[in-house]
């Protein structure tokens, strides 16, 4: 039993520190996203909009999954931080262009229809998800 303790003494500072370093960089990229859509999602969604509220969870859960990749697959916490800036950038570019593509989505969000929010959240999640397996290296190496 003093094998496990004396492990884990040593090995949670560093679960904390790399777990809190993909947090923040999880609030920092939600921050930006909620700045980039031409929709308010917090205002609507405390105005008792459904449909704001899907799309911002798609948006959380969608970036949370590839950052969760490179958390899981990172050697060293200056890579979790590379590789964890690159996957958020590169998953706020893709859903800029899914906001792009879906013509008058910030209408159909403030009008409350779910089906446009179906729709963005699907996307939102299966680019993340094909990003998030571009990111994992099962063997802990990069390329």
């Amino acid at each position: 039993m003093g094998s496990v303790l004396q492990s884990f003494q040593e090995g949670f500072p560093t679960f904390l520190l790399w777990t809190g370093a993909a947090g923040l960089m999880l609030i920092l990229a939600v921050s930006v996203y909620v700045l980039l859509t031409p929709w308010k999602e917090l205002a609507l969604v405390k105005g008792g909009n459904g449909t704001a509220g899907l799309a911002l969870a798609g948006a959380i859960v969608g970036l949370a999954i590839p950052l969760a990749s490179c958390l899981a697959s990172s050697v060293s916490l200056l890579d979790l931080m590379l590789w964890g800036i690159v996957s958020l950038i590169l998953q706020l570019l893709a859903y800029r262009l899914t906001d792009l593509m879906l013509r008058d989505l910030p209408k159909r969000i403030q009008d409350d229809e779910a089906g446009a929010a179906i729709v963005l959240i699907g996307t939102k999640l299966a680019s993340a998800m094909l990003l998030a397996a571009g990111l994992w290296d099962p063997a802990l190496q990069r390329f």
